[in-house]
């Protein structure tokens, strides 16, 4: 409803400053569990499955160019090799 409202709506200074995590925690809720769960089950050992190293890849590289692009790309190739490659 606050989209309809004709004049702004102004938010407290600790609601903008929680709001500036969201996007890191709505990000880490998606991206986690779909990288240590298979099947709605834990993954017994993570370090067999291409998307944890994949994830830990997209990491390494974004943490050494600050590329978000480049962590893509770093990821989804070390994914596709893994799974073309050697069959994970």
């Amino acid at each position: 409803f606050f989209f309809l409202s004709e004049r702004e709506l102004v938010l407290p200074d600790w609601v903008r400053r929680g709001l500036r995590y969201a996007p890191l925690a709505a990000l880490a809720a998606v991206v986690v569990p779909e990288i240590l769960m298979s099947h709605g089950r834990l993954v017994d050992e993570p370090w067999f499955d291409a998307r944890f190293h994949a994830a830990a890849a997209a990491t390494a590289y974004y943490f050494w160019r600050r590329g978000i692009l480049g962590t893509i790309l770093t990821g989804m190739a070390v994914l596709l090799a893994l799974r073309l490659g050697l069959g994970w």
